[in-house]
């Protein structure tokens, strides 16, 4: 800082001295500009003073000194204005700051009477300017401090404002002292109201309270309400501690839906699913996406319904990520994997003491992890009765109620559902509501399963085999005809999960380049076992056929000339082979590198 920062109150100073002293005065910064000044030079102030003058020569040698003869002095010979100089006495002082110069105050005597009072005391009146001096020191010093206090208020200010959750500090009585810009668009403040001068008059809290007032309390719920306005979420109270003694309370709030989707976006965000991530092109499966695309549009809920191992969360997740809801959360739940007392809690959430053990604070469920955007609920066949009903009154009011809660808090959730079971079959039986059913299966989407779509085994295979290379660090190039053969016999009860099972095991086993049947699970090495499941039921021609093209494609797959080849061993020509690679909708890439 520089001394035109404090030019008032230099300038009340300059005065004062002359009042004192009764000469002129003028008082110069570290670079020679005239800061304050009485009598004759009080309208050169703003102007520097001469490079060779009695000023710099203070400066520069930091102490003070007294000139009695003005224009013989050693000090005035160098100075411009020698010759017009009417001045019979000068006094300079330096203004230091530990031990830096920051200034110069000069005293100048323009007649006899005003030299005689310079000369006449000098003791004083050197103690009276280092006084002086010290006082402008001082005087800056203050103002560097007020300034240094200044500019820390606005960068704590700027932080705070900065910070996306609302903060409001209170004084002992709960008078609101400060806030950031986040609590006042949080809840609705109104800076001219007087009825946001307290915290309880925003939300119940009282800051007598032993433990807000004494203890830091993490993630405690709110509920806040202002006309139409609703705002839900948790805050943290941290008391304001001087001397043991608490003197307020500082509140940090945080608003459910924002922690939710910085939760989702950690949780799911590196998830993305799209239709083309599911393998296969067959015709079957083909259905199947093109339905799944189209509901994708739509906001009905999804009933996914296929056996074990088909891919029903992969489907899932491919219509969340292909809707507008694709940006939104992916929250998906196993009915069946967690324990029927749990499942309503997971679901629904719960409030703090809404039983024993229950976490402080209470807790979110899957659906408010899911506000806008969409959760699965997989094996929704094993869903219990009474929770049937709940999630029957989700879908009808788009509303929840936690366990042990009294409000109901609305969502915006897309549910698609999921089961390997007969749900029709379970209605007849009473085992799940019939109006539950109806209400889920707006859009039926139902999975083939691997024994009816087997044209996709060969590009599984492929697909599986390069995962398992670079998760096991092996480098298997393919799997032998007579595996192929096999693959193509079985009929796949887990289906598409059991074949990448099967693949990972055949990898982990396998010495060499090739899978061979050796390397199989017993399950696939059993051929007594393969031939009763084939027997099991009438294969059609058509079906006969295209395992055999897949078998020679994959065959001769390495060899340039492979269409020729693989025609040549079926006994067709090419153009037939053309004609059925069309047929049976096999891509003519699917047999080539």
């Amino acid at each position: 800082m520089n001394l035109i920062d404090i030019a008032q109150s230099v300038q009340k100073i300059a005065q004062a001295i002359a009042s004192v002293i009764k000469v002129d005065v003028t008082i110069i910064d570290h670079r020679r500009n005239r800061i304050a000044a009485t009598g004759r030079y009080e309208n050169m102030v703003g102007q520097k003073v001469n490079a060779h003058s009695v000023f710099d020569f203070a400066l520069h040698k930091g102490e003070s000194f007294i000139i009695e003869n003005p224009r013989n002095h050693i000090v005035c010979l160098k100075c411009e204005k020698i010759k017009s100089c009417k001045e019979f006495a000068e006094v300079c002082c330096p203004i230091k700051m530990g031990e830096k110069i920051i200034g110069v105050i000069g005293l100048i005597a323009f007649e006899e009477k005003q030299k005689k009072a310079i000369l006449e005391n000098q003791t004083n009146l050197m103690e009276f300017l280092y006084r002086m001096a010290d006082l402008i020191a001082t005087k800056l010093l203050e103002q560097q401090k007020t300034e240094k206090i200044k500019r820390m208020a606005k960068e704590i200010e700027t932080v705070l404002h900065s910070v996306d959750r609302g903060i409001i500090a209170v004084n002992e009585e709960g008078m609101i002292i400060h806030y950031n810009k986040k609590a006042e668009e949080l809840f609705h403040i109104d800076k001219k109201s007087k009825t946001n001068d307290y915290i309880h008059q925003l939300l119940n809290i009282d800051v007598n309270d032993k433990i807000i007032k004494n203890i830091s309390i993490k993630n405690r719920s709110f509920h806040y309400k202002k006309g139409e306005y609703d705002c839900r979420g948790v805050f943290d109270a941290n008391p304001i501690m001087m001397e043991d003694e608490s003197i307020g309370v500082v509140f940090i709030f945080s608003n459910i839906s924002e922690i939710l989707n910085v939760v989702n976006d950690i949780t799911t965000g590196t998830m993305v699913t799209t239709f083309e991530n599911i393998i296969g092109n067959s015709s079957a499966l083909e259905k199947v996406k093109i339905q799944g695309k189209k509901a994708s549009q739509s906001t009905s809920t999804v009933l996914i319904q296929g056996e074990s191992g088909t891919g029903k969360e992969l489907f899932a997740r491919a219509i969340h990520f292909h809707s507008k809801r694709a940006k939104g959360p992916f929250i998906p739940i196993n009915c069946a994997a967690i324990p029927e007392q749990l499942l309503e809690s997971e679901l629904f959430g719960y409030e703090e003491g809404a039983f024993t053990g229950s976490k402080k604070g209470g807790k979110s469920g899957k659906f408010e992890l899911a506000h806008k955007g969409t959760i699965f609920l997989d094996e929704i066949g094993d869903m219990a009765i009474h929770l049937q009903t709940k999630l029957l009154r989700v879908l009808q009011e788009y509303v929840i109620e936690k366990v042990g809660g009294k409000e109901l808090i609305p969502i915006d959730v897309r549910i698609i559902a999921a089961t390997n079971q007969d749900l029709e079959k379970k209605v007849l039986e009473g085992e799940f509501r019939e109006d539950l059913f109806y209400r889920l299966n707006v859009i039926p989407i139902m999975i083939p399963p691997l024994r009816q779509r087997k044209e996709d085994i060969s590009i599984l295979v492929k697909y599986f085999l390069e995962k398992c290379n670079k998760k096991l660090d092996k480098h298997i190039e393919r799997i032998n005809e007579k595996v192929f053969e096999r693959f193509l016999s079985y009929e796949w009860p887990g289906n598409v999960r059991e074949l990448e099972n099967t693949i990972e095991y055949a990898v982990n086993m396998c010495s060499h380049k090739i899978v061979e049947e050796i390397d199989l699970p017993h399950r696939l090495k059993d051929q007594n076992h393969i031939l009763k499941k084939v027997e099991d039921r009438i294969i059609p021609i058509e079906e006969l056929e295209k395992r055999e093209i897949q078998k020679a494609l994959l065959y001769f797959e390495k060899d340039k000339q492979s269409i020729a080849k693989a025609a040549k061993s079926l006994g067709i020509s090419r153009a037939t082979l053309y004609r059925k690679l069309k047929l049976y909708h096999i891509k003519e890439s699917q047999s080539e590198n």
